[in-house]
């Protein structure tokens, strides 16, 4: 990057194109002409890689995947400058960068990319109104909604319920629609879609490709970069490429999306994926567009292979509850990050980062995140996040563990998530209840407790599962401002039940829990 110059740039000199790392989207309208005049940028920087401590692997498929699009871009005859993670003049920041580069090639103007996180968008923001050139900002073209799309619809409700939302877009979209009827009567499959999984039928085979990216990753820690969980560098196992993320989809709806509906919702200690699709990062980098995904699903069950019920579920997390979380988050930042609606105030336990936990479901959960960086949605909500909102955690350290950890973790995706559906930190903006349970729904949709020193029948004593007492114990705190939820009723009513010397026991042994709960 040649600096020596400091004159003021000629309006003649190129337009600089930047694509953050999440923004690999190889058919954006961009891309549709070959330009001269035009000079894509990307950049491997630490503020990127340091505003939370990311799982290796995050790190290492977004940089890999970056370095593919540059190289395919080349290839299609797009000029490109690549700033890569050891470049000895890179300021390690994006806007320090495009300073400089503005300079360097005597830029004209300066593009970029609606970016999904609130921080980067600001930045942005400020410094094109800075800028020695004009700067313009274009959209993406990923969402299927408006970043306002969410507060239009759901505008003037107390409590912004996904599924409105949802209908809304079905209709809008014409997905799984039988005139002005949804496809077999019904909006939502929820409740046929709440089964354990007892080994039948088999998990499909893992149809995600086989990286070898070491050179990448010895060039990663070689500057500095600190991660946490295993990169797994020799066989790294995630899409870089479109055409690998389409291959992605087509098994995934080849073979596990007709078994996906029922098994949605089930843990198992002993098989990861299930029917799970993963196709989180390829949609989060832009690698897919939902809509080709959606129509995908779609087709498979008016093609008659795959159930409704289970094309339903999965359409339902994509364009209901992903395009929903962006607009919530646009909607309430900055200052989503910072809510804290119950007060809780205590540190992550130990465990979070090393998986050394007796707790099966726990040490399940934590040791496939890191060493896989993921974990499906009933294990991040029902096992780590609502240990965490029973323990009392401080949500804003929950937040910042749940956006390093996962290779899919963006703000805008994992912090509705995070906050607002796994620890009610919103005070119940986005989900009607708490999301909490004790052991026996653990019990019921996993296989964990068999192999777990604690026991699931057991509310205090040494074997007893530490999720029984905290439960119940949540429940007795936040008995006030819970009392007015009708979806709390029932689980208020058995805490009435229980008497007042059970109850004081299991209070008891819920605040010893907490005062050892590294040792858990």
């Amino acid at each position: 990057m040649n600096t020596a110059t400091d004159a003021p740039p000629a309006r003649d000199g190129p337009t600089l194109r930047l694509l953050l790392g999440d923004q690999l989207d190889p058919l954006h309208p961009w891309f549709g002409e070959r330009r001269a005049d035009v000079v894509y940028v990307l950049m491997e920087v630490r503020q990127e890689t340091d505003y939370v401590r990311h799982h290796a692997q995050k790190v290492l498929a977004i940089f890999a995947a970056m370095r593919a699009l540059a190289q395919q871009l080349r290839a299609n005859g797009h000029r490109v400058r690549y700033v890569t993670i050891d470049d000895p003049s890179s300021r390690q920041t994006l806007t320090g960068n495009l300073d400089a580069l503005t300079r360097h090639y005597r830029a004209a103007a300066v593009e970029y990319q609606h970016p999904d996180e609130w921080r980067l968008d600001a930045l942005l923001r400020e410094w094109g109104a800075d800028a020695p050139v004009p700067v313009r900002a274009v959209d993406s073209a990923h969402f299927l909604a408006p970043r306002d799309g969410v507060t239009r619809a759901l505008a003037g409700h107390r409590q912004w319920v996904m599924e409105h939302f949802y209908r809304r877009m079905r209709r809008q979209h014409r997905v799984l629609m039988d005139g002005d009827a949804p496809a077999g009567g019904q909006w939502n499959f929820d409740a046929d879609n709440r089964q354990p999984w007892r080994g039948e039928p088999p998990e499909p085979p893992d149809p995600r490709p086989c990286h070898d990216q070491q050179a990448l990753w010895r060039t990663i820690e070689a500057a500095g970069v600190a991660t946490i969980g295993d990169p797994q560098a020799d066989t790294l196992r995630w899409p870089l490429t479109r055409a690998e993320a389409l291959a992605q989809l087509d098994a995934f709806v080849a073979h596990a999306l007709p078994h996906f509906g029922p098994y949605q919702d089930a843990l198992s200690h002993t098989h990861t994926r299930l029917f799970h699709s993963q196709l989180s990062f390829a949609l989060n980098v832009k690698l897919l567009h939902p809509r080709e995904v959606i129509a995908r699903a779609e087709a498979a069950w008016r093609s008659g292979d795959a159930p409704l019920a289970s094309v339903e579920g999965f359409v339902r997390q994509i364009l209901g509850w992903r395009e929903y979380v962006r607009g919530v988050y646009w909607a309430h930042m900055p200052g989503y990050t910072a809510r804290n609606a119950l007060g809780h105030q205590r540190p992550l336990p130990r465990w979070y980062w090393d998986g050394q936990t007796r707790m099966a479901c726990l040490r399940a959960a934590i040791g496939q995140t890191l060493a896989g960086a993921y974990a499906h949605h009933i294990q991040r909500l029902m096992v780590t996040g609502n240990f965490a909102l029973l323990l009392g955690c401080d949500p804003a350290e929950v937040h910042r563990w749940y956006l390093g950890v996962y290779i899919d973790a963006f703000e805008w995706v994992e912090a509705p998530n995070t906050l607002g559906m796994s620890q009610w930190a919103d005070g119940g903006l986005m989900a009607t209840k708490p999301y909490v349970s004790s052991a026996s729904y653990l019990q019921r949709m996993g296989d964990h407790c068999r192999a777990c020193p604690y026991d699931p029948r057991q509310r205090v004593g040494e074997r007893a599962c530490p999720f029984n007492a905290l439960y119940w114990d949540f429940l007795a705190r936040q008995r006030e401002r819970l009392a007015a939820n009708p979806r709390m009723a029932m689980m208020l009513r058995q805490l009435d039940r229980m008497g007042p010397e059970a109850l004081a026991a299991t209070r008891q042994h819920a605040e010893a829990l907490r005062q050892r709960a590294d040792a858990l």
